[in-house]
């Protein structure tokens, strides 16, 4: 089973055909697959309801998510996944006399499939996809497969600092992960390590280039600016530029000995431009060690996985 964030099974023609007719649900709870449909309504009770082509189907509160039942996972947890696409197995399948279909269904039984048969086998270091679900200030929270969460720390997002979450993902945005420790059935987050080193990023560009990027501080020595995810410059002071705008900048010089990439602001510019699509320099396997500064600085600043 390759189990994936929520949204992701939704429309393929296998799910489309199973949740479409009473035969296909029965035949999906015998087989014991995972299932996707959108929640239409969360009911006062709780329960998640649940469309199908075929008629309707129920997710008692209980069976809702992982740790409702307990108490461990809170009630907003279902409130959430209104007009969302949730996974599901089926526990049993009713036709009332106009072929109407009624169907129950678990959301838990599909996390807990999720945990026993793919989570718990992760470990640190291995690089993962998941699914952005909401951003918070002091991080980002994900979807690691069937609506199973875990958290990227801010400072886990990226080399080049942001103010918040949104600066660097939107929600639904399908992102990689990998691995940086696990708790029990408690597993955290870091995104930096994929997006290239200091060497690898400054590779990208030239000295005597104009190029863009966002301005992330502005200090009394100098201003930070992102040409990079994981890789920022310093740009000589200059009048009228706050944190968060897109400017132009020319790389004076790129100095991998001092591990310094110096900069002068050419002008700012008036319109954002689009959020820049997130560049991967490893996106599968596994880590054993991240060192992101060059060899000819003699720092050392690494991620250890194992």
């Amino acid at each position: 089973m390759n189990y994936r964030p929520e949204g992701c099974l939704y429309r393929t023609a296998e799910n489309q055909r199973y949740i479409s007719t009473a035969d296909g649900l029965r035949e999906a709870m015998k087989k014991g697959l995972i299932l996707e449909a959108r929640a239409a309504v969360c009911s006062s009770p709780h329960d998640l309801i649940v469309e199908l082509p075929c008629g309707e189907g129920i997710i008692p509160r209980d069976e809702g998510a992982v740790g409702i039942r307990e108490g461990k996972t809170r009630d907003i947890a279902l409130i959430s996944r209104v007009n969302k696409i949730v996974c599901f197995k089926v526990t049993d399948v009713a036709e009332d006399d106009c072929g109407q279909v009624r169907a129950a269904l678990s959301r838990a039984a599909a996390q807990e499939e999720f945990i026993v048969n793919r989570m718990s086998r992760l470990n640190a270091g291995d690089i993962i996809d998941a699914k952005v679900t909401h951003l918070e200030q002091f991080g980002c929270f994900v979807d690691i497969g069937c609506g199973v969460p875990s958290l990227i720390p801010i400072d886990a997002i990226s080399v080049s600092r942001i103010s918040h979450p949104s600066d660097r993902f939107r929600t639904g945005q399908h992102i990689k992960a990998v691995v940086r420790s696990r708790d029990g059935e408690r597993i955290c987050l870091s995104h930096k390590e994929l997006l290239g080193t200091w060497e690898e990023n400054t590779a990208c560009f030239q000295a005597g280039e104009t190029v863009s990027g966002v301005v992330r501080s502005v200090e009394e020595y100098g201003i930070f600016v992102e040409l990079a995810p994981n890789l920022a410059g310093l740009a000589e002071l200059r009048g009228g530029v706050a944190a968060g705008e897109n400017v132009s900048v020319y790389i004076k010089a790129i100095i991998p000995e001092k591990m310094k990439v110096k900069l002068v602001i050419v002008d700012v510019c008036e319109e954002c431009s689009p959020a820049r699509e997130l560049r991967y320099f490893i996106d599968e396997g596994h880590l054993r060690e991240w060192n992101y500064a060059p060899p000819a600085s003699g720092r050392k600043i690494i991620t250890c996985f194992e």
